[in-house]
């Protein structure tokens, strides 16, 4: 028999079951939490060093090689390995950051080494301070902050590689203060590697600023490491004697400079030879190194009160009688590390500027800008004190201001804890703060591309709100990693686009208000105010890609489409045009992902195929309509025929712009010519016209892959130079006659007057505009040569 229960009863037995609900689901959700930062115990400001740290920490304890009775060692090792993968690249990392795990591909991290792997091959120079392990985005700015790097490129799986380690780790040791030491990890970064020539492992490298970078050949051990890096450090030794010695100090103190000189007497020790090298290359530039044999030169010596062997700083300006020594600093240590920093730290501090003169300074010069509040931040590394030296031949001059001598002017600056500025020469009004590293090289590299950039930093004050001219601005938080890695992106881009964009920079960590105005949620977001209009930025972090962005908000590539502009432009399309249709929705993330490649494919299919977009959020009747069942959706409209209403679908799974491009080429009618070796032998090798050829294999699939980008080719040449290919399996004889030893092989026969080239140029590039361009060059060389022939007759 049941129980009948009364409203009140059923309603709060209703609520407990509710809340019961509500305890399990969230514990649920709770024990499921797939943070990515936490499941490593990082930071959200993490580095790529220290992610790399935290992973190789948790993958000796977890791997399941260590683990084989817990049977959730594998899943648990997956959780681990994703997170590593996605954090670790930089736009993986942005998306996550923005989207969580919904807004990334379901592929990473599936797949993991052993635990031999991670122990003895996986970061081999992460936990040497002396060593600079450098990624894709820090390489340029780091060996062409004008400062000597060595650079390492090496693979983890390389035995070479490993012998290698510990010598050059007690080299880095070793030279410490020289030169920079750098590691690049070509299993990371192969495309960096790639760019860099590097095709054989470990490959060193010396780079420096204005210099091509010298590869070394020799033996790997240290003494052979140091003799090649001591090579390219600049240091000079002078001897100083009773002919040169006043001279060499009065030239020198009148430029600043001043003399470290080590005095040899009989029986005493002084620096050695080697010594003093090692510190004329660690002072090039803020100090001259000199030496003096007292024992040549007794009267010189006594004369500076010098009986035995000693080492002395003589600063500009200091008094050399040997009554008063004023400022001289004698020093007693033979190590060339720790002279060198009782040096830097007693050389003179950067210039202190006042508030009364700061306007007036900063518009007749280009600074360096070092913001403390009452105690110098900058004390504590007395290396930055290069930074005068290094930034001399850029014209840029080096101080620093104490805000709290004139709090509002570093307030109207958004300058409102110690940081560090670049002004361009035109006071207070073009400036950019720095949020990089505190290291000399990351300063280094940056003052150099602000001052000839033009990104400002913005506040409420000169936010474009308003602005009738077109204005790029980041929002961003200074603590995360993709934003610093966005800058000298955007530091790039802006110069290429003077004139036309102007850029600036949003730090939300102070200007929180601003941001929430512009509904910010994730750092960094890139957009672009053109007055009334609005467009979020949603590529990859780097300057070719934010340019084709811009260049597509000027002249769009993608036609936007509307139910009655689908229906006049695609549905009643000319017998002879095609579409490419891209059927979208706002919300949906594979979309915002496919945008940019998107409009990347369109540039190139200009003259040749029409490309659309219509929203399907905002027309979703007409998509509903159109049978639009997923977004986004691909589809290819060709020449129309008497057939019914006729589209294809695009399934592949790559939606990158070279994917599609292929796949919508693939519909186009042929416009290259099939050729027999009879119409090879006379239209190409007899005939009156100039001919590139495509000598293929149909069972070649990089054959099949270039195939589209020929015909795109053939159109783009059309009417000046005739496209053909030859099918080398059918036709062999007269492949291996034209001297094709591979497939894909592209060659070029020009035409000159009553002379063929019968062998043909060949062309190594597969990208249809490249080779367009290379026989557009070679066409104009042919003709220029013919002009001079037909004069000199």
């Amino acid at each position: 028999m049941g129980v009948w229960l009364n409203k009140d009863d059923y309603l709060r037995d209703l609520k407990r079951v509710m809340l019961c609900f509500l305890i399990v689901y969230m514990a649920i959700l709770v024990g499921t939490d797939q943070d990515f930062y936490s499941l490593l115990g990082v930071s959200k400001t993490a580095s790529s060093r220290e992610i790399r740290q935290a992973f190789k920490k948790l993958a000796l304890k977890l791997h399941p090689d260590k683990n084989p009775n817990n049977p959730d060692a594998h899943s648990d090792f997956l959780k681990i390995n994703r997170a590593y993968e996605v954090l670790k690249d930089e736009d993986l990392r942005k998306k996550y950051d923005k989207y969580g795990e919904k807004g990334l591909a379901d592929n990473q991290g599936g797949q993991y080494e052993s635990w031999n792997y991670y122990r003895y091959d996986f970061g081999i120079y992460d936990d040497d301070p002396e060593i600079i392990t450098l990624d894709r985005r820090e390489f340029d700015a780091a060996v062409n902050s004008g400062e000597l790097w060595f650079v390492n490129f090496y693979s983890p799986g390389c035995s070479h590689c490993h012998d290698l380690a510990p010598t050059w780790r007690d080299f880095a040791k070793e030279v410490d203060g020289l030169l920079r030491i750098g590691a690049v990890n070509c299993g990371d970064d192969r495309m960096l590697c790639r760019m860099k020539g590097v095709n054989s492992y470990p490959s060193l490298f010396i780079f420096r600023s204005g210099m091509a970078a010298v590869k070394y050949h020799g033996d790997r051990s240290k003494e052979s490491l140091v003799n090649f890096a001591m090579q390219h450090v600049r240091s000079t030794v002078t001897e100083l004697w009773t002919g040169n010695f006043v001279n060499s100090i009065q030239t020198a103190f009148a430029a600043g400079i001043g003399w470290l000189i080590t005095f040899c007497s009989k029986g005493r020790d002084c620096l050695t030879s080697q010594t003093r090298l090692r510190l004329s290359g660690m002072l090039d530039g803020l100090v001259n190194v000199g030496w003096m044999d007292c024992a040549t030169q007794d009267n010189l010596c006594k004369s500076l009160d010098i009986t035995t062997s000693t080492t002395a700083y003589f600063p500009p300006g200091a008094t050399l009688n040997n009554k008063e020594k004023s400022g001289i600093l004698f020093l007693n240590s033979l190590d060339a590390k720790e002279i060198y920093l009782e040096i830097m730290h007693n050389l003179p501090d950067f210039e202190l500027l006042s508030a009364n003169t700061l306007e007036d300074r900063l518009a007749h010069h280009r600074w360096l800008l070092f913001f403390h509040f009452g105690k110098n931040e900058n004390s504590n590394d007395p290396e930055l004190k290069k930074l005068k030296t290094l930034l001399k031949n850029e014209h840029i001059q080096v101080g620093k201001f104490d805000c709290s001598s004139a709090p509002d002017i570093c307030s109207n600056l958004y300058v409102f804890q110690p940081c560090l500025a670049v002004f361009k020469g035109q006071g207070t009004k073009e400036f950019e703060i720095h949020h990089g590293k505190k290291i000399l090289y990351d300063i280094l590299a940056f003052a150099k591309e602000s001052v000839n950039s033009h990104v400002t930093t913005l506040g409420p004050q000169n936010f474009p709100a308003n602005d009738k001219e077109p204005w790029l601005v980041d929002f961003f938080a200074p603590w995360c990693p993709p934003c610093r890695a966005l800058l000298p992106e955007l530091r790039k881009a802006s110069k290429h686009l003077y004139g036309q964009l102007k850029f600036g920079t949003l730090d939300c960590t102070v200007h929180e208000g601003l941001c929430n105005m512009y509904n910010i949620q994730a750092y960094p977001t890139t957009v672009v105010f053109n007055q009334s209009n609005i467009h979020e930025y949603e590529g990859h972090h780097s300057a070719e890609q934010i340019l084709e962005f811009v260049e597509d908000l000027m002249n769009p590539s993608v036609i936007s489409l509307t139910p009655t502009t689908f229906n006049e432009l695609v549905k009643q399309r000319k017998h002879d045009e095609v579409w490419m249709v891209d059927f979208y929705s706002p919300w949906c993330h594979p979309c915002q992902v496919l945008m940019p490649e998107w409009k990347r494919m369109a540039r190139t299919l200009t003259g040749l195929i029409n490309v659309g977009s219509i929203d399907c959020q905002q027309y979703h009747s007409f998509c509903s309509q159109e049978n639009v069942r997923r977004y986004p959706e691909i589809r290819f409209f060709p020449p129309k025929s008497n057939k019914a209403y006729q589209y294809h679908s695009y399934n592949g799974w790559n939606r990158d712009a070279y994917s599609l491009r292929i796949w919508g080429l693939g519909f186009l009618p042929q416009a290259s010519i099939d050729l027999t070796p009879q119409t090879f032998n006379e239209k190409v090798l007899q005939g009156k016209n100039h001919w590139v050829v495509d000598f293929y294999a149909p069972w070649c699939g990089p054959c099949q892959n270039f195939a589209p980008e020929f015909e795109l080719l053939a159109r783009m040449i059309k009417g000046k130079v005739k496209a053909g290919k030859v099918d080398c399996q059918a036709y062999a004889q007269t492949c291996q006659k034209a001297g094709i030893r591979a497939y894909p092989t592209v060659k070029f026969y020009p035409y000159e007057r009553a002379k063929r080239n019968t062998w043909g140029e060949q062309i190594d590039s597969r990208d249809a505009k490249e080779i367009t361009t290379l026989i557009y060059e070679k066409l104009e060389n042919l003709q220029n040569h013919g002009k001079r022939n037909k004069d000199e007759l």
